[in-house]
């Protein structure tokens, strides 16, 4: 039996009104699903009307305007949780899912479905375990000497893999998955472990290379936090404490 990357994989994009995940708004989402390398993928995609004006550089990202989502858009709860439930899908079939510097789709996922009254990620993906790839967190832990910036265009260029139409949610899905299969490929201890085993494995990873970033602004003397927790960041209410079950404090705005 071949290793993981070379059966189905999923995985999940969206474009935004910006780039703070506590306040940011979804706009688009796709999900693409592959059975094999070089198969054929279907492609499901979501267009929602996010409630707030788009602003001019998230525009000048995606080319989404507000006339487009006012037109086209769907509500954002509902986009939301559609989103949610059919990552769940994937779960429960035991397909992993890519997502490419998972701590902002994902985290930006969870606080849209909270903000709506949807309550969390986890809650609407009902008990469903998602085994995310991130190839951001991979290329770093494998190849973590290597100059240069990691954006997944950067990450595209440096694996060969194609990426047509960059900041479409569907077009950076499905090269964000062609580029987990080039990475496990090139790496072979990758192949050797187990979807499960990777999930557990990249919390630890990213964690570490985000003390290692903190480092280096320290050293730059331009101190910065990074936030440690991977695939998620923690929800946390606006008197700063995490938001857990019977919080009775209110998301942060």
């Amino acid at each position: 039996m071949g290793s993981w990357y070379h059966g189905p994989l999923a995985s999940f994009d969206t474009e935004t009104t910006g780039v703070d995940v506590e306040r940011d708004r979804i706009v688009s989402a796709a999900l693409v699903v592959q059975p094999a390398p070089g198969g054929a993928a279907s492609v499901r995609t979501w267009l929602a009307d996010p409630g707030v004006p788009i602003p001019e550089s998230a525009r000048a990202v995606h080319g989404i305007s507000d006339e487009q989502v006012r037109a086209h858009g769907r509500p954002p709860r509902a986009v939301a949780v559609e989103v949610a439930r059919a990552l769940a899908e994937q779960s429960r079939a035991g397909v992993p899912l890519v997502v490419m510097n998972a701590p902002y789709d994902l985290t930006l996922l969870d606080r849209e479905l909270r903000r709506h009254g949807a309550g969390s990620l986890p809650e609407v993906l009902d008990g469903a375990e998602l085994l995310v790839l991130d190839p951001r967190v991979l290329d770093k832990q494998f190849d973590r000497y290597r100059k240069g910036r990691r954006t997944l265009t950067d990450l595209c260029a440096h694996y060969g893999v194609e990426l047509v139409g960059a900041h479409d949610a569907a077009a950076d899905a499905l090269a964000a998955m062609e580029l987990v299969r080039a990475v496990a490929a090139r790496h072979e201890r990758l192949g050797a472990l187990s979807p499960a085993e990777l999930h557990l494995r990249q919390a630890v990873w990213h964690a570490a290379q985000a003390r290692g970033l903190e480092r280096w602004f320290e050293r730059a003397g331009s101190p910065e936090h990074v936030d440690t927790a991977w695939p998620m960041r923690p929800a946390r209410c606006r008197c700063g404490e995490r938001l857990e079950p019977g919080h009775a404090c209110e998301l942060a705005a």
